[in-house]
């Protein structure tokens, strides 16, 4: 039994499912889903830094209308940006996994005669 590549668990995930999980709870759960934990402690460490540079910039006044839609609109930037990275990374992994079954059915011949 061989050990399962990186792309292969990427490629076989689903790449809808990782984006709708990146989108709605907006804080990278379609990281979890793919078995990718780096990209996913960066976006919750950018999700906390959002949290903390709100209320530095906050301090003792009450929230505004237009504050609380920036602190939601650079949430909504936040999951946006890794829909499309997900997405990215899976399409890569099945391309990459294409390729290595493609070369694995047709071995090259080394030698002197091929």
């Amino acid at each position: 039994m061989d050990k399962l590549s990186k792309e292969k668990i990427l490629s076989s995930s689903s790449g809808w499912v990782a984006s709708l999980l990146n989108f709605l709870p907006g804080v990278g759960a379609g990281y979890l889903y793919q078995r990718r934990w780096l990209p996913y402690f960066y976006t919750i460490a950018a999700v906390a830094t959002w949290f903390i540079i709100g209320i530095i910039i906050q301090g003792d006044k009450e929230l505004g209308q237009t504050e609380q839609l920036i602190g939601i609109a650079g949430l909504f930037v936040i999951s946006i940006v890794t829909i499309v990275e997900a997405n990215l990374a899976f399409n890569k992994a099945v391309k990459l996994t294409f390729i290595k079954k493609e070369e694995s059915k047709n071995p090259t011949k080394k030698g002197w005669f091929k």
